[in-house]
């Protein structure tokens, strides 16, 4: 860590252990942020970059379930809290400390306070990308937060349905609030595609990440099936690009880290 900067997500500068920091945001919860967020980092890492999760998402961390971690580390060095290491990628979440059962009932002051611990007191390894998982909503923690980390931009998640894609405009403008740049928006939940006959079922709609793609000017990194192996993969602890990176599921995901790759490189 940066000895002369106690804070190493200075606004005015990025930290000292991370070339590059996305933060994957959703405007309302229930999205898929966190599967999102989790693939991302996984894929960065198989495309041989050195990454790390950071799940701030407060009130429902998914981290640990997503991969099968429960605790940060065996040991805390005197510098701060060791992250894990978990499928080649470095993880932090609120959710390491907290009880599986315990519901986080905490106000704004408490909430910022363990924000900043997360923030300041993990010791990271160098590198390339940071992934960012944070609370969905765009109200005052969600701005706080942003105000605080030095992104390098920010991918925001959606459905194809109304409701959700009516928060994507609000997550956008929360980001252009903050000068935070809007590297895209990945579509989840796109369609069902029928294990059996291979027919596309568009159960939320069809094109709304598109459609709002070329309405806010913000590209579309990706759309992402409905899909069981997905879902499946994230409750037993292996993310779907981990447990099968060459399978169809994954293609995605590895698209949209290539995206996010070009449009670092081109910072």
């Amino acid at each position: 860590m940066d000895k002369e900067n106690n804070n190493p997500f200075d606004a005015q500068k990025k930290p000292v252990y991370a070339k590059n920091v996305i933060a994957v945001a959703s405007g309302k919860g229930g999205v898929g942020k966190s599967t999102v967020a989790s693939n991302l980092a996984l894929a960065l890492k198989q495309r041989g970059y050195s990454a790390g999760l950071l799940d701030l998402d407060l009130y429902g961390p998914s981290v640990p379930m997503m991969f099968g971690q429960h605790k940060p580390t065996e040991s805390v060095s005197q510098e701060g809290i060791l992250p894990a290491l978990k499928y080649g990628i470095q993880l932090m979440s609120l959710g390491f400390f907290l009880d599986s059962n315990s519901a986080v009932i905490w106000r704004g002051p408490l909430v910022m306070r363990a924000v900043e611990q997360l923030l300041t007191q993990v010791v990271w390894k160098k590198m390339d990308y940071l992934i960012i998982d944070l609370p969905p909503g765009t109200g005052d923690i969600q701005l706080s937060l942003v105000q605080k980390i030095a992104l390098s931009g920010a991918i925001i998640v959606t459905t194809p349905q109304d409701l959700a894609l009516a928060d994507v405009k609000r997550g956008i403008n929360m980001f252009e609030k903050v000068n935070v740049p809007i590297v895209g928006i990945v579509e989840n939940m796109s369609y069902f595609l029928c294990p059996n006959c291979g027919h596309q079922s568009f159960v939320f709609g069809q094109n709304g990440g598109s459609r709002e793609s070329e309405r806010s000017g913000v590209p579309l990194l990706g759309e992402i099936p409905l899909n069981e192996n997905i879902m499946s993969a994230a409750d037993t602890g292996c993310p779907i690009v981990e447990s099968k990176p060459g399978g169809e599921e994954s293609t995605a995901y590895f698209s949209i880290a290539d995206k996010v790759i070009e449009y670092c490189n081109k910072g």
